[in-house]
């Protein structure tokens, strides 16, 4: 098929809207038409990251999104990615590199310089490709940030291209969300919005069609598409720890929900494990027994142990080693096993020194060089050798004898680490649970026997072609927008 867009962007009302899962659905649709499509986001703000091919690292979504393409990502998909390591302050990653720690006001500032390199990338990808689906980040309704935009409609205007604006009607106020986006927006922007997709609508569509003839009169645009609400897809989350569903397994795993929480997709296979229960731990909560205590990564791992010490997850953790559970730190988590945490530079905020939790025999430094590789190797915490792959994104090197009994074998060296006693477990590998023969040692390991195992890789595609089954009227109704706009007389 001929799609008639170079580039569309899609902008969403709201954050949490169904932008990623609409363009990973438009990208995947194009795919099956033999169109050569890519996935961009300008501006992304997201705790969860994936390193490309060549070193960088982009958000996750947009890692997702290429997959759906079925692309290789690249940095030039994600051109800007934020991680705030505060309520007012962010790590700035530009093609796939650390350039800064900032505040919000002088990132504002900074905007500027930030454009240049979205607007870099976009012509990169544009020659590439036959089309380009753009993300766009929270909403454009947001005013007060309209000076010097990158994310939303400050890009579409720069690039000339149309906008399809996303409203999710499962959490209320669809309707005015739409006209109350519009209204906030500038004459010329409510052009290029080409029309509506109403998302996650569950019920009788006829009860619903009075409300888009207003909306379609109100506004002068049309309703493109009415998206149903799918239940059970696995896609990877942008940032936001998902609700976990219900779990019937009898095997107990929970982790800390931490303030600064990195790459939480981590444990995306043990959601989907008929055996597992897993639980985020927030804040407040008490913490339930379990036979597998998880430390998840972080992005200010001194600042998440101080949470995690006045939550008394410390006093618990011992506990459960006593009665012979097992604890596994990734990443941050890894570091916090060890017996401190030094940030000389103050590499992640102020500068100082932190008592971990001793039970690894390593201290962790924070330097200025971040690690961002994609890994392959073996287990070593067992007999069994299980492959495993991944990927590493992390500023500290953790030093220490701990380290003579790793945890894996990666690309030729030993990574990791494992306790004497065989109880505690650390890597620096993200995305270690995706690999099926991995997990499950890592289960055994634990005290899970099994001989169930989940394949995420093939979650993941199953759930792009259910999602693009579902958008198929979307797509056929921008080609028919496109087609019409263009027919003569």
């Amino acid at each position: 098929m001929h799609f008639p867009y170079s580039t569309l962007m899609v902008q969403g009302t709201t954050s949490d809207a169904g932008k990623t899962t609409v363009v990973a659905a438009l990208c995947r649709l194009l795919k099956q038409e033999g169109v050569r499509v890519a996935p961009f986001k300008p501006q992304n703000m997201a705790l969860n990251s994936a390193v490309t091919a060549d070193g960088g690292e982009i958000g996750r979504a947009q890692a997702l999104q290429a997959m759906a393409a079925g692309v290789a990502p690249t940095t030039d998909m994600n051109p800007v990615l934020l991680k705030p390591s505060s309520d007012t302050g962010a790590q700035i990653i530009i093609h796939g590199k650390v350039r800064a720690e900032m505040n919000a006001r002088d990132y504002h500032q900074y905007k500027t310089i930030a454009m240049g390199a979205v607007l870099e990338s976009h012509q990169r990808l544009s020659a590439q490709y036959e089309a380009v689906i753009v993300e766009g980040a929270g909403s454009p309704a947001e005013i007060n940030l309209r000076d010097r935009d990158i994310a939303n409609m400050g890009f579409a205007e720069a690039v000339d291209c149309p906008v399809v604006l996303v409203a999710d009607i499962d959490r209320g106020g669809v309707f005015a969300h739409i006209v109350g986006t519009l209204s906030c927006l500038s004459e010329s922007e409510r052009a290029r919005t080409i029309g509506f997709v109403i998302n996650r609508f569950r019920g009788d569509i006829k009860l619903l069609e009075p409300g888009l003839d207003w909306l379609e009169a109100q506004t002068g645009k049309p309703v493109l598409a009415v998206l149903p609400y799918l239940h059970g897809l696995f896609l990877d989350a942008e940032d936001a720890v998902q609700p976990v569903q219900a779990s019937t397994g009898a095997f107990r795993v929970i982790v800390p929900s931490l303030p600064r929480m990195s790459n939480h997709t981590d444990f995306d296979a043990l959601r989907a494990h008929p055996d597992v229960d897993l639980r985020f731990v927030r804040q407040g909560e008490a913490i339930p027994p379990a036979d597998l205590i998880i430390l998840p990564g972080s992005k200010h791992t001194r600042a998440d142990l101080a949470w995690l010490r006045a939550q008394g997850w410390p006093e618990r953790i011992a506990r459960h080693l006593r009665y012979g559970g097992k604890v596994i730190g990734v990443c941050g988590g890894f570091q916090m096993l060890g017996a401190s945490v030094l940030d000389p530079l103050g590499v992640e905020g102020s500068a100082g020194e932190s008592a971990a939790l001793g039970l690894l025999d390593m201290v962790t430094e924070m330097g200025l060089e971040k690690r961002l590789q994609l890994v392959s190797g073996s287990c070593a915490f067992d007999d069994s050798g299980a492959p495993v792959t991944g990927y590493e994104i992390h500023m500290g090197t953790s030093r220490g004898a701990a380290l003579a009994l790793p945890a894996f074998v990666i690309d030729g060296r030993a990574e990791g680490a494992l306790s004497a006693d065989g109880q505690v477990l650390g890597t620096y590998l993200h995305g270690l649970f995706d690999t099926p023969q991995a997990c499950a040692a890592l289960l055994r390991w634990a005290g899970l026997d099994s001989d169930n195992t989940v394949d995420t890789a093939a979650l993941r595609e199953a759930s792009l072609d259910r999602l693009a089954d579902a958008s198929r009227p979307l797509l056929d109704a921008l080609v028919a927008l496109r087609t019409a706009a263009r027919a003569p007389g």
